[in-house]
């Protein structure tokens, strides 16, 4: 069982779960009562649970995993990592690490989910560690592949954009406008063209200080990760996001992998 694909289900559909795991009272359970109680059922039963996150060190050496359809928010829903197993390997701030987890011993005063075992780390195995470069020991290059803008035949502006100021991968662009002329329409076209062209590249989609209904407009139009701080949150909260965001885009990069950070 899945932690990541049990927050996704619909409620109906944790019910259903619920009813088969045979969990007393979980029509007035709430939501995050009754997920605890379908992995605390699993675990009864033998069944292990697995999860996927992004990896948040905090200064006392243990660290927690962040879930991205949450925006990195601190939730209860969160899996701690303990400093013995940062230790072992090498875990940093924005590594993506999935492994086997455990509900929390409320015995024991435990309040959050723990993880148990390290399956991979970077959607690679725990091996890669041992010989992955550091992010700051990479040596910086000029752009040598383009990134392909042009799609379908009816999009001109990303065929334009590859006429006159092509992409190339390792390349930083920064587009000037006046307000209402479009270059939020312009990210999602390069957004799509990217995901729709280079399967290999992780896109990523960073939206700060906006208005929540933007940030519900690129979700929709956007096939890639959309990670986003609203104007409405306090600026320490964009900072984290940020910080976040760029620590996962750098351990991809140590996997040899493609990053855009499309902001």
């Amino acid at each position: 069982m899945n932690l990541n694909e049990l927050k996704r289900l619909k409620a109906d559909e944790l019910l259903k779960l619920a009813n088969d795991f045979s969990i007393e009272s979980a029509n007035s359970m709430r939501r995050q009562d009754l997920i605890f109680g379908i992995l605390a059922a699993q675990t009864e039963s033998n069944g292990n649970i697995y999860a996927e996150g992004v990896l948040e060190c905090l200064p006392d050496g243990f660290g927690f995993l962040r879930a991205p359809d949450y925006n990195y928010l601190p939730g209860s829903d969160d899996i701690y990592v303990s400093p013995a197993q940062i230790r072992r390997f090498g875990l940093k701030t924005g590594d993506t690490v999935e492994g086997q987890i455990r509900p929390p011993r409320e015995k024991e005063g435990e309040r959050y989910f723990a993880l148990l075992k390290v399956n991979s780390v970077n959607h690679d195995s725990v091996e890669v560690l041992k010989t992955k470069a550091h992010f700051d020991n990479l040596t910086p290059l000029y752009p040598q592949e383009k990134i392909n803008m042009e799609t379908k035949k009816g999009n001109i502006s990303t065929r334009v954009i590859d006429l006159f100021c092509p992409i190339g991968k390792g390349q930083r662009g920064l587009i000037v406008a006046p307000p209402r002329t479009g270059k939020t329409v312009l990210l999602q076209n390069i957004a799509n063209a990217i995901t729709d062209n280079h399967k290999e590249i992780v896109l990523i989609v960073l939206l700060i200080d906006e208005r929540p209904e933007e940030v519900t407009d690129m979700s929709r139009s956007v096939k890639g990760e959309v990670v986003s701080s609203t104007f409405d949150e306090p600026a320490q909260r964009h900072v984290q996001v940020a910080e976040m965001v760029i620590e996962k885009a750098k351990r991809l990069v140590e996997h040899k992998k493609d990053v855009v950070i499309l902001l």
